[in-house]
C-alpha cells in the first residue's frame, strides 16, 4: 500500500508535467528519458518484498519465502530476562511452633501475596544471604539459651532488613526497630552520648526480653509478634472490641496484617533459598565480626581517635564496632567496649594508663617490621603506627594470623 502511494504520486506528477509543456519530437525524446528511470525505480519498488526504496534497474531475485530469526538462547540474549514463575505455597507451613491455617481463603492469599512479593525481589533476597551469616548465629545462640523458637531470627530481618544501624521516620532504631521508650523500658540506655539500640548485641537481649513479656501477656508467639510490631495495647484494644484472640480472624492496621506473613515469606525462602533459584556462594557471604570486650572505667571521656591509634585501627573501624557511641568521645563510666579480635589486652592497657600513647618502635628505612614471640597483628599496628587494615593490605593477609620470624612490609 505505501508503494503504490508513492508510485501513485509519481505518476500524477508525470502526467502534469506532459500536459503542460510543448511536445515538439526531440522534447518529448528528452522528456522520456529524463522519466524512464524513476518509473523503472518505482516499478521496481512495487514488486519487491524489500521495504527500502531502491534506485537499481537489475530484474528483482526470485522471492525467497521469510525465515524467522530464531530467538537466541538466554545466557547469549543481549535483553534476555528469566521467566516468571509462580512458586507454589507449601501445604503446611509452622512459625514458631504455630500453624498457620493455610486453608482459609484469606490467609493462603494474604501469605501468596508477602511470598510473591519477596522472593522476585533478587536483589534484597542476596543481601539477607550475605547478612545472616554475620548476624543470626549470635541470634540463634541467644535464642537457644533463652528457649524461645529459632524461628523469632526471621523478625530480625523483617524489622530491619539486618541492619544495625537503621532508622525509621518514626524514630525506630536498630536491627530490633526499637523506639526510644520501649528501649528504656527494656533495658537499653539513651542520653547524649550513647544509644545502645544501635548496638547488636545489646538490643537483642533487649528484644528477647520483650518478646519473652509479650508471649506471656497474650499466650502465642503470633500474637507476640504481631504485638510487637504494633504494641500491645493496640492488641489487646482488637481483642476486646472485635471479642476474637486469634490473630488470623483479628483487623489490625495494614502494616500489622501483612507482618506474620512477612516473616513467614522470609522463613520459607531463607531456609532453603537454593529452591528458588538463589545460589550464594560461601566466600561472598559476610563473615562474622571477631571483637575483643574490653571493660572500660572512664573518669574522663577519652577521643575515639586516641583509642584506636592506641590498639592499630582508625576512628571509623572502632565507630563500627560500637554503633552505640554517638559522638566522638569513649564516654566517662562503665561499660563495654568492643575492639578487633586480640586488641583487647591492648586497649585496656591503654585505658589504664588513662588514655596515655605508648612509645612506638623506632622502623628501618626499609619500613619492615619482623614478628616476635608474643606479638599480635593489633599490637605490631599499635607499635608501628600503621593501621591493621594497612598492613593485611599490603601483605595480602586474609586474617589477623602472624608468624613467628615473619617479616611484615608497612608502607608501600
Amino acid at each position: 500500500m505505501r508503494f503504490n502511494q508513492v508510485l501513485g504520486v509519481q505518476g500524477k506528477r508525470f502526467k502534469q508535467t506532459i500536459h503542460v509543456m510543448p511536445c515538439g519530437p526531440a522534447l518529448l525524446a528528452l522528456l522520456c528519458l529524463l522519466f524512464l528511470v524513476p518509473l523503472t525505480g518505482a516499478a521496481q519498488e512495487e514488486t519487491t518484498s524489500t521495504p527500502s526504496v531502491t534506485q537499481s534497474v537489475s530484474p528483482p531475485a526470485p522471492a525467497t519465502p521469510a525465515t524467522p530469526t530464531a530467538t537466541p538462547p538466554p545466557e547469549t540474549g543481549i535483553l534476555s530476562r528469566p521467566a516468571f514463575y509462580d512458586w507454589p505455597l507449601p501445604d503446611r507451613l509452622v512459625l514458631c511452633g504455630e500453624p498457620m491455617p493455610l486453608d482459609n481463603r484469606h490467609v493462603y492469599e494474604m501469605l501468596d501475596r508477602e511470598f510473591t512479593i519477596t522472593v522476585w525481589n533478587p536483589a534484597q533476597v542476596f543481601l539477607w544471604l550475605k547478612r545472616k551469616n554475620r548476624y543470626f548465629p549470635h541470634i540463634e545462640n541467644r535464642l537457644a539459651a533463652w528457649k524461645m523458637p529459632d524461628d523469632l531470627k526471621y523478625l530480625a530481618v523483617a524489622e530491619s532488613n539486618l541492619i544495625p544501624e537503621i532508622r525509621s521516620r518514626a524514630g525506630a532504631t536498630g536491627v530490633w526497630q526499637f523506639m526510644h521508650q520501649t528501649g528504656l523500658r527494656f533495658g537499653l540506655e539513651k542520653n547524649q552520648d550513647v544509644d545502645e539500640r544501635r548496638s547488636f548485641i545489646y538490643s537483642t537481649e533487649a528484644a528477647l526480653k520483650y518478646l519473652k513479656h509479650l508471649r506471656g501477656l497474650f499466650g502465642g508467639w503470633t500474637l507476640a509478634m504481631a504485638a510487637y510490631n504494633c504494641g500491645e495495647g493496640r492488641i489487646l484494644g482488637a481483642m476486646k472490641d472485635q471479642e476474637a484472640r486469634d490473630y488470623y480472624r483479628l483487623e489490625l492496621p495494614d502494616e500489622t496484617e501483612r507482618y506474620i506473613y512477612r516473616i513467614a515469606a522470609i522463613k520459607l525462602i531463607l531456609e532453603n533459598p537454593t529452591k528458588f533459584g538463589y545460589h550464594l556462594p560461601d566466600e561472598k557471604a559476610y563473615p562474622p565480626i571477631e571483637v575483643d570486650v574490653v571493660q572500660v572505667n572512664l573518669k574522663e571521656n577519652i577521643h575515639v581517635a586516641r583509642a584506636a591509634q592506641a590498639i592499630g585501627t582508625d576512628f571509623k573501624e572502632l565507630k563500627l564496632l560500637n554503633p552505640q557511641i554517638i559522638g566522638s568521645d569513649l564516654p566517662r563510666g562503665q561499660y563495654e567496649l568492643f575492639v578487633p579480635k586480640g586488641s583487647g589486652k591492648l586497649m585496656s592497657d591503654f585505658l589504664n594508663r588513662g588514655g596515655s600513647p605508648t612509645s612506638q618502635i623506632h622502623l628501618t628505612s626499609d619500613r619492615y617490621y619482623t614478628v616476635k614471640r608474643g606479638d599480635t597483628l593489633s599490637g605490631i599496628a599499635a607499635k608501628t603506627g600503621v593501621p591493621m587494615d594497612t598492613i593485611r593490605r599490603l601483605n595480602n593477609m586474609r586474617g589477623a594470623t602472624v608468624l613467628i620470624g615473619q617479616r611484615l612490609r608497612l608502607s608501600p
